[in-house]
């Protein structure tokens, strides 16, 4: 049985990535939707023409895992697509944002990820493909968003070092790092603090991020960045220090 995998498949590009693969379909045989919110689930997978199986489950609670691991380990599918895009992120001063909030970012971007990408990885034949979801914020530390795009500089290191293993094996690791996109994130990331304004003028649809995410991923490309202006900004990150940019940010933001 040749499946896809999806976290974070209840909202955002999570589901918009459930929505494409569907009608890319592959040759799959089922898509495999992940995230806490069952209802959503269901109504996402009454969307889809590809049978989808349902896990409702929190992956920052190892016994969640259960159900999930017992279906990998009786039915040993191959998991062609692998797409880990769990996440979320809260703005603020570090101290100002509560450590539930800020050790859950932690577990849910870097240490579910990472235990997916351990458990599916078994599952994955020649020429399938790993996607994980980081963001353009991982290229760059960012004052009032710090442990978030730390987060993320995490996913798009292991991408990058996962890339590398995996290489000899057939399965190709691509990193997705969009900019701000139109999803429920910032309603999320903004109830601790307000992101910056600038930000907003970039905001880029999630159909057009994923798109170029699963064309990109298809191509075996390493990085998959949208839009011009966050292409722009991972070049300047490349060409002038980093703490000169941190400083003409952190005044941005003050003035702000």
């Amino acid at each position: 049985m040749k499946i896809a995998v999806i976290t974070g498949a209840s909202s955002g590009m999570g589901q918009e990535f459930a929505v494409q693969i569907n009608k890319k379909c592959l040759g799959l045989d089922e898509i495999w939707l992940i995230a806490r919110r069952q209802d959503r689930l269901e109504e996402l997978s009454g969307q889809l023409t590809l049978p989808a199986r349902i896990f409702a489950m929190d992956l920052t609670d190892d016994p969640s895992y259960a159900e999930l691991i017992y279906a990998l380990e009786t039915e040993k599918p191959q998991v062609r697509v692998m797409v880990n895009c769990a996440g979320y992120g809260k703005t603020g001063p570090f101290q100002e944002i509560g450590m539930e909030d800020t050790l859950g970012m932690i577990d849910l971007n870097c240490r579910a990820l990472t235990k997916m990408t351990y458990l599916l990885l078994p599952y994955m034949p020649k020429r399938s493909y790993l996607i994980q979801v980081a963001s353009v914020a991982g290229i760059l530390p960012q004052p009032n968003f710090a442990v978030y795009a730390a987060s993320k500089a995490y996913v798009l290191s292991l991408s990058r070092g996962l890339r590398e293993e995996l290489r000899g094996k057939g399965i190709s690791v691509t990193a997705v790092c969009p900019g701000p996109v139109a999803t429920d994130f910032f309603a999320i990331a903004e109830e601790t603090g307000s992101a910056f304004a600038l930000k907003k003028y970039f905001v880029a649809k999630k159909e057009k991020v994923v798109a170029l995410a699963l064309k990109d991923a298809f191509a075996k490309k390493d990085m998959s960045v949208y839009g011009l202006s966050m292409k722009a900004l991972r070049l300047l990150v490349k060409v002038v220090p980093q703490k000169m940019i941190l400083y003409v940010y952190g005044k941005l933001c003050r003035n702000v």
